[in-house]
């Protein structure tokens, strides 16, 4: 109540917050979300996770900035996949079935379940050597007869 008292009629303390032991620190910049592959796969893991969704954790692949998101650590024997070199790491991540194993340097994996590409196109992380495949849709004699129906 004494307080509110020294509020509403002007003589209220105020005492400037030090700056000292602030533990605020911005907003995070895309450019300060490079990922550094010089680490363990569980600092990997909670740099991805961290910068997931914003400002998303990314790489360069391909000449192009690749954001990683859904990351987890991964403890298993390292499955068949595709090779895809990755700027900056030792060692190349793996296209599986389940998505992109990268490797920490400590011989441990990390499982990114989705990319997504400088034009804001996401896609899961396992279709990435078929993400630029198109297949033509092709009708039965019946679905075309519907079609023409339809039309």
């Amino acid at each position: 109540v004494e307080a509110v008292h020294l509020i509403a009629i002007g003589k209220a303390p105020c005492i400037p917050q030090p700056k000292e032991g602030a533990t605020y620190e911005g907003i995070q910049k895309k450019e300060n979300a490079e990922i550094s592959w010089d680490q363990p796969a569980e600092a990997l893991h909670n740099w991805i996770r961290g910068h997931d969704k914003v400002p998303g954790a990314w790489a360069t692949i391909n000449g192009q900035m690749v954001t990683f998101y859904g990351s987890s650590l991964l403890d298993a024997s390292v499955p068949a996949g595709q090779e895809l070199a990755i700027k900056g790491a030792s060692r190349p991540g793996l296209v599986t079935k389940n998505g992109l194993i990268v490797f920490g340097n400590d011989g441990k994996m990390v499982l990114v379940r989705n990319l997504q590409f400088e034009d804001g196109k996401m896609i899961p992380a396992s279709k990435y050597f078929s993400a630029d495949e198109t297949t033509a849709l092709e009708l039965t004699e019946e679905e075309k007869k519907m079609a023409e129906d339809i039309r």
